[in-house]
């Protein structure tokens, strides 16, 4: 990395813009910042982090105030920086965020941090050309072009006053912070934890199945109701024969006590047998002598049942007396609606009288027969009339619909021919517009596909570019190789000399001294495949080109054609011609259509006139023969209206008469029917009188009194029935062999077989559930034993595995077996800080005339406290190590200058960055005397070797003189020295 220019505009104490060119500052490889205390110094070193990092070294950074106070509101706070990394030279500026007065009203708005990177000399691959404007984006990318973080930038290339002291005097803990940001060990401490969570997880696991393993002891001994001594493998196996022991001993007293209980319980049947016995003789002689007490009763129900079944006949009797009742009713009833019905008459008249009326009735509708056809003429006329009514009105209306349909023709008749004439100008005009319609779709189809091409165009471009790039890059590499080739030429010729040949160069067969190859020797083979990947680079460059060439012209071809037209011009125009075409072809596609229309009009002028004619006609002759109905109709009428009388027609008369003689008709018949009636029920009543008679009852009240029904009748059977069963049943039992000889007095004792065998019962079942409990405390033992051996087996490589782990992860973490308390971690920056300190032991050497060295320490701290960065000085002078804060302010300087150089160095080659052709070196050189002041220039003269530039920032005076006397004793020419004054 390597500054060229350094711009700021009201950035900390500079109001104005200021310009520091350090190329020509640099010129020499040595300058000086030099200014008055407050003038402004540092700030210069403030603007180029800001500028690269947008951020400041130390506290400074926290304040948030970059802004100058003193600036004017219109002036902007930038910091532009040009420098060159990597070989890419490119432009960076920066703004801070700060309150601004707003431009409109009072009080004060938040102007946005923004930041921004140009590439200067050409744009790296992937790189947009514009440059970057993201903050994000161009901090990542000068990270990555400078290969480290703002932290080790501060450490490496900005040296600040009085930080060094600072971590050459600091305790172990402050100096493992510092270098845990510079050397980036966060991935050694990710291992520490990494070991620190694995034997959490590895612990939780081993708890667990311990856990699980003392749950199986528990369990074992609770089952077993015995703990568990040292030897808990013994107790299991003792636990287990002690359960098999158990369960036998139980299955055996639960086989005698179940031999007694069998015993106990035939002795019970017998005993209940032989109860039984006694119970059933008992029982049948209670039941005889029951029967023989209830004997009065059960002769009563026989003496009921035989009375009910006796007035079986008379109830029959009965039952036609009801009948005969029920018909004489139904009787009465017909001749009362049939009187009714001859409301005119009288109904107890004789029955001769009442056929004489109802044949004269017959005899008048018989008169009225002949005169129904006319009157069903006269209805057939009249339906007629009102035929030729409405036949006459539609003919009316006919003739008025003609009529106007005649008047109107002509003028429909011009508007037709209109239409038709329309429909032939659209048909000749539909062909020149659809030659436009696609005309116009091809010119919009081609100013769609214009974008495309146009994006074609700028891919081929850039990719035509790329190949440029890359073409250029292979033949940059090619003649990089054969010039190094041409440089390693004398160590290729070498390697093929032999002892006592001659040499193909200067024909020696002597070869003293054969160069030796390089590092980095380049061979033929390396030439020849450079040379191939040129040659397809080449290929791929003219590829690319010729397509690019190809997409520029398809894109000019598709601009030439559309001209001034635009793609929504001509999506307009081609909407409003797609309408009108599409109305055009509607119109043209109806010239058929409407020619027959006209045709169809011309010829109804004659149809009309002849349908006109024919309605005029028809109408005059339905007048006629209108008039003539109505005077047929109306002579019948007087004829039809004295037949009818009152009523509404013939029929209706006729119709009534019929009615009134069938009414009478009737009435005869419930007459007689009912005098039949009466004659049926006075010979059914002396029926039931006789039949009461017969069966045996002084009268006919007396056996309806002896009726009962079938519940009643059943009731009786049952009791009756029963009584003998259970009659017939005692006497059976008694006469059995079973019951034969037994005494109904007999005391059989089945209480206390009955005690004994209950006694013999409940032993047997407790032993039951003894053996059963023993049973299954065997079988759970034996299982929970099985889970516990398993359990056993799995914890053991467990608990091996985590010992190992806990060992390696308190080692790894400084505890433990690790005499020294040194974390992994701790162990990697005891390794930097010793290669820190060889490379500052050089640099401090040189600058103490050699009394001065560095010594790393690993040794643990006091009272167990964590080791490995200790950092001593030797002092030559005395032979022996001291702290290093009983060095003097000068001897301080010196160390931590050293410490600072050879840090830089060492965190330079760990990030594998950059190369830093820039140095700051920030205060400090006030406190050296001359002699001290000419080593520590001498060194610094050093670090300008290679091209490398270095600053230096001081307010003393001296050191402006003795770097301009030093740069003019070395080159004649006095030194760059920055002037910096109060802004």
């Amino acid at each position: 990395m390597r500054l060229h220019r350094l711009e700021i505009t009201a950035f900390g104490p500079y109001r104005n813009r200021q310009v520091v060119d350090f190329d020509a500052l640099g010129g020499d490889g040595l300058f000086l910042l030099h200014g008055d205390t407050g003038a402004g110094k540092t700030t210069l070193l403030d603007a180029v982090a800001f500028a690269l990092y947008g951020s400041v070294p130390g506290a400074r950074n926290d304040a948030k105030r970059l802004r100058c106070d003193t600036a004017d509101d219109d002036v902007a706070t930038k910091v532009v920086l040009e420098l060159t990394v990597q070989g890419q030279r490119l432009l960076l500026e920066r703004s801070p965020e700060y309150q601004r007065p707003k431009k409109r009203g009072e009080g004060f708005t938040t102007q946005q941090a923004k930041a921004s990177l140009t590439w200067l000399d050409g744009v790296p691959t992937g790189q947009p050309p514009e440059g970057l404007t993201r903050i994000d984006e161009v901090g990542r990318t000068v990270q990555r072009l400078l290969g480290m973080s703002v932290e080790q930038f501060f450490q490496v290339v900005m040296l600040p006053q009085g930080e060094f002291a600072r971590f050459l005097r600091a305790d172990t803990a402050e100096r493992e912070k510092l270098l845990e940001r510079l050397f980036g060990t966060q991935r050694f401490a990710d291992v520490e934890t990494w070991f620190v969570q694995r034997r959490r997880e590895r612990g939780r696991e081993v708890e667990a199945q311990t856990l699980e393993v003392r749950d199986l002891l528990a369990r074992v001994a609770q089952v077993s109701a015995s703990e568990p001594g040292e030897d808990e493998q013994g107790w299991l196996e003792e636990v287990e024969k002690r359960a098999v022991r158990e369960w036998e001993g139980a299955q055996a007293e639960h086989s005698r006590l179940r031999r007694e209980r069998d015993a106990a319980e035939t002795a019970l049947a017998e005993r209940r047998e032989l109860a039984d016995r006694v119970r059933r003789v008992r029982q049948a002689n209670a039941t005889l002598a029951e029967l023989e007490e209830r004997k009065p009763q059960h002769d009563a129900w026989r003496a009921e049942r035989e009375a009910a079944q006796r007035a079986v006949p008379v109830l029959a009797a009965r039952q036609a007396v009801q009948r005969a009742e029920q018909a004489r009713e139904r009787a009465g009833a017909d001749v009362v609606a049939a009187a009714q019905r001859c409301s005119d008459v009288d109904a107890e008249a004789p029955l001769d009288e009442l056929r004489a009326l109802a044949g004269r009735d017959r005899e008048s509708a018989g008169a009225l027969a002949q005169l129904v056809p006319e009157a069903q003429q006269q209805e057939s006329d009249r339906e007629r009339l009102a035929g030729l009514a409405e036949r006459i009105a539609a003919d009316e209306r006919t003739e008025a619909e003609l009529a106007q349909r005649q008047q109107a023709l002509p003028e429909r008749i011009t508007a037709a021919r209109q239409q038709v004439d329309e429909a032939k100008h659209a048909e000749v005009r539909l062909e020149t517009v659809v030659s436009r319609v696609e005309e116009l779709s091809a010119l919009l189809q081609a100013a769609r596909e214009l974008p495309r091409h146009e994006r074609e165009f700028a891919d081929a471009t850039t990719r035509a570019q790329q190949a440029v790039d890359a073409h250029q890059q292979a033949r940059d590499r090619l003649q990089d190789l054969r010039a190094r080739r041409l440089a390693g030429m004398a160590a290729e010729l070498a390697r093929r000399l032999a002892p006592g040949q001659p040499c193909p160069v200067c024909g020696s067969a002597e070869h003293p001294a054969p160069a030796e190859p390089v590092d980095d020797q380049v061979s033929a083979d390396d030439e020849d495949a450079a040379q191939q990947e040129e040659q397809r680079a080449q290929a791929r460059r003219e590829q690319a080109a010729t397509e690019a060439q190809r997409a520029r012209q398809a894109r000019d071809r598709l601009a030439e054609r559309l001209g001034e037209h635009t793609e929504q011009g001509l999506a307009t125009e081609l909407a409003e011609l797609t309408a009108e075409r599409d109305a055009l072809r509607r119109t043209a596609g109806e010239l058929r259509q409407r020619t027959e229309l006209l045709a169809e009009l011309e010829a109804s002028t004659e149809r009309i006139s002849a349908q006109l004619t024919d309605v005029r006609s028809r109408l005059a002759a339905s007048r006629s023969e209108r008039t003539s109905l109505e005077t047929t109709v109306d002579e019948r009428e007087l004829r039809l209206r004295e037949a009818r009388g009152d009523h509404p027609s013939i029929a209706a008369r006729r119709e009534h008469l019929l009615g009134a003689a069938a009414n009478l008709d009737r009435l005869v018949d419930a007459r007689i029917a009912r005098d039949d009636a009466d004659g049926r029920l006075a010979e059914q009543r002396q029926a039931l009188r006789d039949a009461a008679a017969e069966a045996g009852f002084e009268s006919v009240e007396a056996a309806l009194a002896a009726e009962r029904g079938e519940a009643r009748l059943a009731e009786l059977a049952d009791a009756l029935a029963e009584a003998e069963q259970r009659a017939a049943g005692a006497r059976d039992a008694l006469a059995s062999p079973e019951l034969f000889g037994v005494d109904a007095d007999a005391e059989v004792g089945l209480e206390q077989a009955t005690e004994a065998a209950t006694l013999a019962r409940e032993a047997a079942e407790r032993a039951a559930a003894m053996a059963h409990r023993a049973e299954q405390r065997h079988r759970d033992i034996a299982q929970l034993a099985e889970r516990l051996r398993a359990a056993w087996a799995r914890l053991g490589p467990v608990l091996a595995e985590f010992a190992e782990l806990e060992a390696l992860a308190d080692v790894v973490n400084g505890r433990g077996q690790n005499a020294r308390r040194m974390s992994l971690r701790s162990y990697v920056l005891a390794a930097r800080l010793e290669e820190v300190a060889v490379a500052a032991t050089r640099r401090l050497q040189r600058m103490s005339d050699g009394r001065y060295s560095f010594v790393h320490s690993d040794a643990a701290g006091a009272r167990g406290t964590r080791g490995g960065l200790g950092l001593d000085v030797l002092d030559d002078y005395s032979g022996k190590v001291r702290p290093a804060k009983t060095l003097s302010g000068g001897e301080s300087f010196l160390a931590s200058l050293s410490l600072a150089l050879g840090l830089a160095d060492v965190v330079a080659a760990e990030t594998g960055g950059a190369l830093l052709d820039t140095l700051f070196i920030d205060e400090g050189f006030g406190t050296l005397d001359a002699d001290t002041l000419d080593l520590v220039m001498d060194t610094l003269d050093e670090l300008r070797a290679g091209g490398r530039v270095v600053g230096l920032v001081s307010h003393v005076e001296e050191m402006r003189q003795r770097i301009g006397v030093r740069l003019r004793v070395r080159k004649s020419r006095e030194g760059s020295t920055l002037e910096l004054r109060t802004a």
